[in-house]
C-alpha cells in the first residue's frame, strides 16, 4: 500500500481560539432593573449590558415593558428582556413585541425547543437572542447551532447541587472555540467576585452579575489596610495638594 503525505499551510489566526482574534473586549452585564443602580455602576464605566429575567421583573414590581424600555434608554448595549410564554407561537409574538421597543433588545427565551425554534427565527429577522437556563455543553451547542447571539450557562444554580458551574464555561469555550461559533458565552447566575475571575479567565465573553457583587470586586482587606496607613501618614505630616 502506498502512503501519500501531504502538506497543509496553517494561518496563524487558525491556531487560535476563535474568540482572540477580532473583540476580546470582556463584558460586565448588570443583572438587575433598578435604574438607579444601573446608573450608577454606568458612572464608573462598569455597565455593557443589562439582563433581566421574569423573578427580576416581579422583585421590582414594575412594568416589563416600561421598565425595559427605560432601561434601553440609558444603556447602549445588549438589554435582555425575557418571553414569558412556553409554546413557540406565542413566544415569537411576544419576542417580536420585545424587540420593537428599542434597537439594543435580546429578546430572552428558554433553552427548550419551543425556544430554540424562536431563536431561529429571530436570529435569522436579525433580532439579538439571548438563550437562557443553561445547563450543559449540549444545549449550548443546540443553541449556537440556532443562531443564538447570547447562551446564558448558569454557574451558581449548578454549584448549589455539587456541580462545577465553572467546568460547564470551559466546555462551552472549548467547543464554540473548536468549531468558529459566533455565540457569545454569557455566565450567569454568578454569586460571587471569584466567579468573575474564574470566567475572565477561562474567557466567557460576558458576565452578568447582581450590582453587589461587581462593586465587590474592588474589596480587598490589604487595600484597606494600606488606605488606612497611607492616610495615618497624610495626617500626621500634615501632607495637603488642594
Amino acid at each position: 500500500m502506498a502512503f501519500r503525505f501531504v502538506h497543509y499551510e496553517v494561518n496563524a489566526d487558525a491556531t487560535k481560539p476563535k474568540h482572540l482574534t477580532g473583540d476580546i473586549t470582556m463584558k460586565f452585564f448588570v443583572d438587575t432593573a433598578d435604574i438607579d443602580q444601573i446608573k450608577e455602576l454606568l458612572a464608573y464605566g462598569m455597565v455593557d449590558g443589562v439582563t433581566t429575567n421574569p423573578s427580576i421583573i416581579a422583585k421590582s414590581g414594575l412594568d416589563i415593558l416600561e421598565v425595559t424600555k427605560e432601561i434601553c434608554s440609558i444603556v447602549d448595549g445588549p438589554v435582555s428582556a425575557e418571553v414569558v410564554a412556553l409554546d413557540h407561537e406565542t413566544m415569537l409574538a411576544e419576542g417580536l413585541k420585545l424587540a420593537k421597543i428599542a434597537d439594543n433588545i435580546a429578546v430572552k427565551v428558554p433553552l427548550t425547543w419551543a425556544g430554540l425554534q424562536t431563536c431561529k427565527v429571530l436570529s435569522d429577522q436579525g433580532i439579538m437572542v439571548n438563550v437562557t437556563l443553561c445547563f450543559s455543553a449540549n444545549q449550548a451547542l443546540l443553541a449556537a447551532k440556532a443562531g443564538a447571539t447570547f447562551i446564558s450557562p448558569f454557574i451558581g444554580r449548578l454549584d448549589d447541587i455539587n456541580l462545577d458551574g465553572l467546568e460547564l464555561i470551559d466546555d462551552i469555550r472549548t467547543i464554540y472555540d473548536n468549531y468558529g461559533f459566533e455565540t457569545q458565552i454569557l455566565a450567569a447566575s454568578i454569586r460571587n467576585a471569584n466567579h468573575m475571575s474564574e470566567c475572565a479567565k477561562i474567557g466567557a465573553d460576558v458576565c452578568t452579575a447582581p450590582p453587589n457583587v461587581i462593586k465587590a470586586m474592588a474589596n480587598h482587606v490589604l487595600t484597606d489596610n494600606g488606605l488606612a496607613g497611607f492616610m495615618a501618614d497624610i495626617k500626621k505630616a500634615g501632607i495637603k495638594i488642594l
